[in-house]
């Protein structure tokens, strides 16, 4: 058995703070990124191209220069932007409250962001890339977001992308077959900018993305807000990687009904956690069928229903006041989960003013330290646990602040034979 081993980089101090939907807080805010075969070292050393406004016409970027983006990058017009592995990423310095380091894919075109497990492409702090003037933090980089033609759960079928002014960004349509492109062997490192209140750019935002888009072995760590989150759509992912989220790892919305098949999240206590009304509020996995202004009754269609396999959801091995719920399903959602492991956060599974109706939970391991399902029930082929520490489900060592990581062990979650997340990730 190969352990997943964390072999530390840097270890730096920083105060964090914004005026978002869900304010940052942590206890100790300290962050450690970790080193892998792709070298911010010898990124360092390669020559900046800016590049800004809009890419119309198909353009490559290479490993033989680091690319900067200034402000929103926009691809449209049907052209497609291709990466070429080893690829290095960041923004420009920021300016306060204006989005910046940000990637929109327009309906209609596509990404092409292909790495490899040696070299695999890498968007991250320009902190980590030659400038030491701060710590890399969260917010250093925008994010990405691609903007698809597939359906979206709205009144119009239509929406606008959170965290972005303007009508360029919209999403959804009829063809759930659409095409973004490709996203796979990515890192995504201190994503996040926040607009206003419930408007938030994510690490990687999926806006009515089509089925023919291929999104794989994807990583965002340390991000200011959701690392991953689907509005609507149909595309398909696996192999994901989500490590110290400030607010949900995994956020589905508006329809969202693709499916999701091995990927983690790893909690590190010392990153920012999200908070709403005074109180935690930090999930595992969040999915709403819609905003409360679209439809007070969350009855729109189709509804949110992501089907997942082989999820791991790690919190931390005692109960933390930084963490909410593991799964949060609410607000009209539906799921499917499948041979997943969910331990260490305060609530594990929770229909949160919803009954299960057509969700369907099976061949899980559910933990939370005050209730590992709610409401309460027997979940026949689930099994439950409310224990402290928090059990590991077979699993090696999966608690990120209590030592080396071994995610290995288990016959079911995120690694139930291989470590799929060798080489290309920091886990």
């Amino acid at each position: 058995m190969k352990n997943i081993l964390f072999t530390g980089l840097a270890l730096a101090a920083l105060t964090f703070a914004s005026s978002c939907k869900k304010d940052q807080n942590s206890n100790d805010s300290s962050f450690s990124q970790r080193s892998t075969k792709a070298s911010y070292a010898s990124a360092s050393a390669l020559p900046v191209q800016t590049v800004s406004g809009n890419i119309t016409t198909n353009t490559t970027w290479d490993a033989s220069k680091v690319w900067e983006i200034s402000g929103v990058l926009t691809v449209k017009n049907g052209a497609t932007l291709t990466i070429l592995p080893g690829t290095y990423i960041k923004s420009t310095v920021n300016t306060a409250n204006v989005p910046n380091g940000v990637l929109v894919i327009q309906k209609g075109s596509k990404i092409s962001a292909v790495g490899t497990a040696q070299n695999p492409i890498v968007f991250t702090s320009r902190y980590l890339l030659g400038d030491a003037t701060k710590a890399a933090a969260p917010g250093d980089f925008g994010g990405i977001i691609l903007l698809g033609n597939a359906h979206v759960n709205t009144s119009t079928g239509k929406k606008l992308i959170e965290g972005l002014p303007g009508s360029e960004y919209e999403f959804g349509g009829s063809v759930e077959n659409d095409n973004s492109g490709t996203i796979q062997y990515v890192r995504i490192e201190y994503a996040g900018f926040n607009l206003s209140a419930d408007n938030e750019v994510n690490g990687l935002t999926c806006g009515g993305v089509g089925n023919l888009t291929t999104l794989d072995h994807i990583e965002v760590n340390y991000g200011r807000d959701d690392s991953f989150e689907f509005f609507g759509g149909s595309v398909n992912a696996s192999y994901l990687v989500s490590k110290a989220a400030d607010d949900d790892n995994f956020d589905f919305d508006n329809g969202y009904n693709g499916s999701i098949s091995f990927a983690v999240a790893v909690a590190d206590k010392n990153s920012t956690h999200s908070t709403s009304g005074g109180g935690s509020d930090s999930n595992g996995i969040e999915s709403d069928n819609n905003a409360p202004a679209e439809d007070p009754t969350f009855s729109l269609t189709p509804k949110t229903h992501p089907v997942l396999s082989n999820i791991s959801i790690i919190g931390t091995s005692t109960t933390n006041s930084g963490y909410k719920y593991a799964v949060r399903n609410r607000r009209g959602a539906e799921i499917e989960l499948y041979d997943s492991i969910i331990t260490g956060y305060p609530s594990g599974f929770v229909f949160d003013g919803t009954t299960p109706g057509s969700s369907v939970l099976d061949g899980n391991d559910f933990h939370g330290f005050t209730a590992a399902i709610t409401p309460a029930g027997t979940y026949a082929g689930n099994t439950q646990s409310t224990a402290t520490p928090a059990p590991s489900f077979s699993i090696g060592q999966p608690f990120f602040n209590d030592g080396t990581l071994n995610l290995l062990g288990a016959s079911k979650g995120a690694f139930p034979s291989t470590n799929w997340a060798a080489g290309w990730s920091t886990l």
